[in-house]
Parts: C-alpha cells; sequence; structure tokens
C-alpha cells in the first residue's frame, strides 16, 4: 500500500545527460518522423546534414529518470498503472548538441478511494548543464490503478483543458509501426507493459500498448505539421490527456483546431486515445 509521505518526497534520482545530434535524429525517427521520404519539411529533424532540429516533444525523455515507479520501495503496483495526462511548458529551444540536467519530483497524490485507483503528479525540470538556464518544465498525471483507498487526500485535481464545439478544422492520420515502441523505449522508458506481452497480459491488456510518450510525440508531429509548419520554434508548450491506449500498428488521426485544440483517435477502432488537447503557439 502507498504510504503517502515516502511517496511525496520519493528521491527520484538526479539525471545529467549528454544530448548529441544522433540523439535527436533517433527520438524524431522513434516517434514516425521519416516515413514520407518525399516530405522535405521533416529533413532537419531526421538529418544531422540539414540539422538536426530538435522536436519540442523530446522535453519528455531529457534527463528522464527512468520507470522510477517500478522500484518496490514506492510501494505502488506498477504493473497496473498507466499515463494518464501530460503536460511540457518550453522556455528556450531544446539543444541537439550539449549537456542537460533533469529533476523529477513529485508533486502530489489524490485519493479517488477504494478500487478507483490514485493519481500522482510529478514535475521535470530540464536545464542547461552549462548554464543552468531553464530549458523546459514537463508535468504528469500517472493513473495508479490498483492503488486507491490509502487514506490519502481527495485533491485538488488538475481540470481538463475544455474542448471547442463543432467538428475539427484539420484531420491528419499517421502510422504507427509494428514495432515502433521497441524502438521508443530506447529513449529511455523501459517499462515491459509496452514490449512484453507476459507484462502486458497482467496488466489486462490483449497485447502491449505503445508508451503514451510515443503517442504524444506522434500527435506533436501533427501539430508541427498542420499548426507551425514544422517550425520547432513555434510551438511553446502542449498538456492532454491519454484517454485510451494505442497499440504498436494502429493508425492515429489526429483532429486539430486552429484554435491550438485537439484530440486523436486511431482508425482502426474508432477509439478516442488523446482527449482535452491544447497547443501553445508563439
Amino acid at each position: 500500500m502507498i504510504n503517502h509521505e515516502k511517496l511525496l518526497n520519493f528521491p527520484i534520482p538526479e539525471v545529467r545527460q549528454r544530448v548529441r545530434p544522433q540523439d535527436a535524429v533517433f527520438y524524431a525517427l522513434s516517434v514516425g518522423m521519416g516515413q514520407d521520404p518525399m516530405d522535405t519539411r521533416q529533413l532537419p529533424y531526421i538529418t544531422t546534414q540539414k540539422g538536426p532540429v530538435v522536436m519540442p516533444a523530446m522535453a519528455v525523455v531529457l534527463g528522464h529518470p527512468g520507470f522510477w515507479l517500478g522500484n518496490p520501495e514506492t510501494g505502488v503496483d506498477a504493473v497496473r498503472l498507466v499515463h494518464g495526462e501530460q503536460r511540457i511548458t518550453l522556455h528556450r529551444p531544446l539543444p541537439a548538441d550539449g549537456e542537460v540536467i533533469g529533476r523529477t519530483r513529485v508533486t502530489g497524490i489524490v485519493d479517488k478511494g477504494e478500487g478507483k485507483g490514485a493519481l500522482l503528479y510529478s514535475e521535470k525540470e530540464i536545464t542547461d548543464a552549462a548554464t543552468g538556464e531553464l530549458l523546459a518544465v514537463t508535468g504528469s498525471t500517472t493513473f495508479l490503478r490498483a492503488d486507491g483507498g490509502f487514506g490519502g487526500p481527495s485533491g485538488p485535481v488538475i481540470p481538463p483543458n475544455p474542448m471547442p464545439e463543432g467538428a475539427p478544422d484539420i484531420v491528419l492520420d499517421l502510422p504507427t509501426r509494428p514495432e515502433q515502441a521497441f524502438y521508443y523505449r530506447l529513449n529511455g522508458d523501459d517499462n515491459p507493459l509496452h514490449t512484453d506481452p507476459e507484462v502486458a497480459a497482467r496488466a489486462g491488456f490483449p497485447r502491449p500498448i505503445l508508451h503514451g510518450l510515443c503517442t504524444l510525440g506522434v500527435v506533436t508531429h501533427a501539430i508541427l505539421r498542420e499548426l507551425c509548419d514544422y517550425r520547432a520554434e513555434a510551438l511553446k508548450g502542449l498538456s492532454l490527456r491519454f484517454s485510451s491506449p494505442v497499440y504498436p500498428g494502429e493508425t492515429i488521426r489526429a483532429e486539430i483546431w486552429r484554435s491550438g485544440a485537439f484530440r486523436a483517435r486511431v482508425v482502426e477502432r474508432d477509439v478516442v486515445v488523446v482527449n482535452n488537447g491544447a497547443a501553445v503557439l508563439a
């Protein structure tokens, strides 16, 4: 069972990471860029000859502490947790060559009650190791499906972004690949839920699911393409809620409003997988 104070103050290791141009290229490829070899606008993200330009969504893997909730000392049922929400705020362009420091901490835990799970809020600050400048802040909500009823607080809960009425202005289909989770995990997210069928079955899924943050990367690609003309500096942040898992190999359909609101669904099952999305544009 969760010990509220212990988890709230859990010592998540600081991560110092050397970032190389090939890391930025690999991240972009791992979330599906480069599948259209004739789209030259993507080349700055996926080649070192014309860049690379770092995808803003790479903030979620820079200075990433790994699957720290898998540590038994947390008291969490690590097999049954899922990524619930993600937030990114960009203060400066992310470096393609340099060193960064990621400092992650738990900022809140909400007990939804016995049998209803719990919400764990965490935040990561990414700074330039050489200058100390703040590059980005990312925030995550992890849904601890099996850990409710430990006697913790019932709030506050971060409210979701409102969605506009009416049809989206833009619809874009982006495919994922059957082996995409095996690529994406090399960014530092090695939760076996995404690669091991036995672990997926214990978590209640028929097969391994795609990382939620990989889905975020695919949707960020759609935002960059449709609202930013592939200009990374035009995207200052985004936030979204994961509403259902994606299985590797499925097609993600991004539904985007010019206001910056968005959601996404899986074409093959017509299931909304990302909801309450909001992009902050320059």
